[in-house]
């Protein structure tokens, strides 16, 4: 342990120090929009009529990203920016050939990539670490999201936020126009500023091409915040005032179990509660939350399981997204203390789906409290579930970052799943859980190097050891090519019950590099070259004696090639050696009998080759197509993928998601035929009402889910739901209803 640790600060030192030169290739740091105060009021039509508009200054010359980031935009963009006491406004302008403009549908939220849209990057705090989102496409739909870790990834992307603000489209022959109003107290921000950082970026569809308006090289994201401009207000911006918002609920139903034992009726439910966001100061806020319902939820895409460990699914609920990363962003993917789905969320022993859990109310502080320091404190309470085994529990959690330099941070968290009158429930489950860690992360101001290394630790009631977990990740990113070292320890006694660390007791090394081609001609945009390694050992603290203590247990290497062509479709072909050491018996298709399983102890040596091609996601007619063959378990996998979507412009699409599995392995197993079919419907009748059918087929959990959805937006931020939902178990001796249900419910966000 105590090496690893002298390695990981000795890679973070030594990363920090060429951190420190300026890549002048792409520095925009020197440029900057003066913004000058409107005095009359903006009508948002998609007209650039007003006067603050008419005076504002005018700016263009984007560039390109996609296909290639060395040349000007062939469609040219204009933005302009104002504001008054209550808004911050953005206009765009946006030519193109015709007036052709291509859409998914109306829906808000809607993806970049398959849309004419236009997408704005707001940091506040001029941190380079979050920014606000707002977008619009041509027929006047929204998106807002919120951005992470720098906008390093696209992973750093959260597009389930959701707040109040307006906007408005108009389309012309050939360019199209945007008009958004961002109230103050949909932000955060400090108090006094003078200045904001800001970024566009825009999807073209008749020109194919994606442009910036501050130039982003290629190997970065679209969201990385180091590329901003300064955008200067004519005057510091004020204090917002009372900013105090109450989002009241109620919801409604009727749902049956057709499998409880003894039969029951029809239930009827009613439900009430709220939210409240009340804002201590421009940036901090407390959010309060009293018998939350989520029903309105989409649910999860489920997935054929093929694995040996539990299978991560993202956060949905809006209470726990704003400042989720503060909370999350610690650790890494299968490596995290806090995992806020762990909250309010079990499992249904019937279907094997996620389904919620009661929670009683719960509170949040969390923003700024000076320029370095960001804290957030969260608690919850939930209701007892006996059905499932869980009583009562407190969950707490503290986090604070402090910033370094310009990219950089330390962050420190502290977890608490607290049980509270678990007199009657079974033994397994524990007084309490704790974790504390402490993390530091680096972001060059080149953009080149960025990492993080965390180190944490358990405290439970139990006297297990190797109550420890430590991570050192590190990546160095140049246009051609693209270096990353990551390495874990993670002790048998590392129970972190709120978090998402479904393997223990390893020590894993994962290197991998990339090798990237531009052509500058021709019909490619890229190459890529790809190769991972990852070893892991295992420390053999834990009880199972199979493998000696620091020996072998698993070897993976995957390689890949992918190739991106110019008019967006893309080819991949992969290749992934796996070789491990079953610790415990398993069975790979998860249907067999109870008593048919390979073996805890057996060397398994697994081979897949596998190729994916995509179409133009822009087009009407949009096709996904995977095909993966290779030796499984000393046995055969077969496995073919296929997702098809038509899009109706601009009303909605109809598409289906198929997947098959043939895994043939040695008698006593039977030949296992995994099927996952998926048809989806999305219509749009306007930007306010939508509709979404979509039914799952599960033959390795035998279930049937239709689910429902239908949202009408009748004010800023303020829904009514109707959600059906119906499951059947779709065996050939059982088939028949599982249960059933119909809730309807009303949210309306009010500002004090």
């Amino acid at each position: 342990m105590k090496y690893l640790l002298f390695l990981s600060i000795y890679l973070i030192l030594s990363f920090s120090l060429p951190a420190q030169v300026l890549n002048t290739l792409n520095d925009q740091s020197n440029y900057s929009v003066d913004m000058n105060k409107s005095t009359s009021k903006i009508v948002l039509d998609g007209i650039l009529d007003e006067e603050a508009w008419t005076n504002a200054q005018k700016n263009s010359n984007f560039g390109q990203y996609f296909p290639t980031d060395s040349l000007a935009a062939c469609g040219e963009s204009e933005i302009y920016f104002t504001y008054d006491d209550n808004n911050f406004y953005i206009a765009a302008k946006c030519y193109a050939p015709s007036n052709g403009f291509s859409v998914e549908s109306l829906r808000r939220d809607y993806g970049f990539g398959a849309n004419d849209n236009m997408t704005f990057l707001i940091d506040t705090y001029n941190d380079n670490t979050n920014a606000y989102v707002f977008g619009m496409h041509p027929f006047g739909a929204r998106r807002e999201a919120l951005v992470f870790n720098g906008g390093r990834m696209g992973s750093n992307f959260d597009s389930s936020w959701d707040n109040k603000w307006d906007g408005n489209s108009k389309m012309y022959d050939n360019y199209w126009i945007c008009e958004l109003a961002i109230p103050f107290k949909t932000l955060r921000y400090k108090e006094g500023a003078e200045k904001w950082r800001f970024n566009a970026y825009r999807n073209d569809v008749q020109c194919n091409e994606i442009t910036t308006w501050i130039n982003i090289p290629r190997q970065f994201s679209l969201t990385d915040l180091l590329y901003m401009a300064d955008i200067k207000f004519e005057e510091p911006l004020p204090k917002p005032g009372t900013n105090v918002s109450i989002i009241p609920y109620v919801s409604g139903g009727i749902t049956k179990d057709f499998e409880s034992n003894p039969p029951t009726d029809a239930q009827s439910i009613y439900n009430f509660g709220g939210d409240a966001k009340i804002g201590l100061s421009s940036s901090l806020n407390l959010d309060l939350t009293i018998n939350p319902d989520f029903s309105q939820v989409e649910v999860d895409r489920q997935v054929t399981n093929l694995e040996r460990f539990e299978i991560f699914f993202p956060e949905r609920r809006q209470f726990f997204l704003e400042n989720a990363d503060l909370f999350g962003n610690f650790g890494t993917g299968n490596m995290n203390p806090f995992f806020s789905r762990r909250i309010g969320v079990s499992i249904d022993t019937t279907t094997g789906n996620n389904i919620q859990n009661t929670i009683i109310g719960g509170a949040r502080l969390s923003g700024k409290l000076s320029d370095r320091v960001r804290i957030g404190l969260l608690n919850m309470v939930t209701a007892p579930q006996r059905e499932n085994d869980l009583p009562t529990f407190n969950y707490t959690v503290a986090a604070t970052e402090y910033r370094i330099g310009e990219r950089s941070n330390v962050g420190l968290i502290l977890v608490n799943k607290e049980a509270i009158d678990s007199d009657g429930f079974s033994d397994s489950v524990d007084k309490y859980d704790r974790v504390a860690g402490l993390e530091y992360r680096i972001g060059s101001k080149s953009n080149y190097w960025n990492g993080k290394t965390s180190f944490m630790t358990a405290i439970t009631p139990n006297d297990e050891t190797g109550k420890y977990a430590h991570l050192t990740s590190i990546t160095y990113n140049r246009r051609k090519y693209r270096f990353q070292w990551e390495h874990q320890i993670i002790g048998s006694g590392f129970d972190a019950e709120v978090g998402f660390v479904p393997r223990r007791d390893i020590l894993r090394f994962n290197p991998g590099f990339t090798y990237r081609i531009f052509p500058t001609q021709g019909k490619v945009s890229s190459y890529n070259f790809d190769i991972f390694y990852t070893s892991i050992f295992k420390l053999g603290q834990d009880d199972n004696e199979i493998i000696e203590d620091f020996q072998l247990e698993e070897t993976r290497i995957e390689g890949g090639w992918s190739i991106s062509y110019n008019n967006n479709h893309r080819l991949r072909a992969e290749i992934g050696y796996n070789s491990f050491t079953l610790l415990n018996d398993f069975d790979p298709t998860r249907i067999q009998d109870d008593d048919v399983f390979i073996r805890a102890g057996s060397n398994i040596d697994n081979l897949l080759f596998s190729v994916n091609y995509r179409t133009n996601s822009r087009d009407r007619f949009v096709v996904n197509v995977d095909q993966n063959i290779g030796k499984f378990f000393g046995g055969t996998r077969i496995g073919t993928r296929a997702n098809l979507t038509y899009r109706y412009i601009p009303y909605g699409s109809i598409s289906i998601d198929a997947r098959y599995n043939y895994i043939k392995l040695d008698d006593p197993f039977i030949p296992a035929h995994l099927w996952l079919i998926g048809p989806r419907v999305d219509l749009t009748f306007s930007k306010k009402h939508f509709l979404t059918i979509f039914t799952q087929f599960n033959t390795q959990v035998n279930n049937l889910s239709i689910n429902t959805r239908f949202q009408w937006r009748f004010a800023p931020a303020s829904d009514f739901f109707i959600v059906y939902s119906d499951n059947y178990n779709t065996l050939d001796e059982y088939f028949g209803s599982r249960n059933r249900g119909i809730v309807a419910k009303l949210t309306y966000w009010l500002n004090l």
